[in-house]
């Protein structure tokens, strides 16, 4: 059983950073597959960054590649979300979830997880 709890959301202005966390409790973090997603209201959840068990593979989004960094401490059971050049688009609630793989590939379909936190709002303001 892992349970995911997301925090660093909050009200900021475009062009300016966020940092993302994903506490999780359970043995088995260490060796699951994480990844971000977000769902702004009206829209579907869709794909922000994803992050192997090992840190030795990630993925991104177009929409955020350059601008967003994902990694992990598995000592902390933590994996993290940096945002920067925020903008107005990136507005959503933003969700970690996680499936149990020692695989080094990374999943980018919210179907491939078993996981899911709560969720963190981002906002930024133009």
């Amino acid at each position: 059983q892992v349970q995911l709890v997301e925090s660093g959301g909050g009200l900021v202005q475009a062009g300016d950073s966020l940092r993302l966390s994903c506490a999780a409790s359970g043995r088995t973090f260490s060796v699951s597959g994480v990844g971000w997603f977000r769902q702004a209201p009206g829209k579907e959840r869709e794909f922000v960054s994803a992050i192997n068990w090992s840190g030795s593979n990630t993925d991104y989004a177009d929409s955020v590649k350059g601008r967003f960094t994902i990694s992990r401490d598995n000592a902390k059971n933590t994996v993290y979300l940096q945002m920067n050049s925020l903008q107005p688009e990136d507005t959503a609630v933003y969700y970690c979830a996680a499936v149990r793989s020692l695989s080094s590939r990374t999943y980018k379909s919210p179907h491939d997880y078993y996981y899911w936190g709560q969720g963190t709002q981002v906002t930024v303001s133009s």
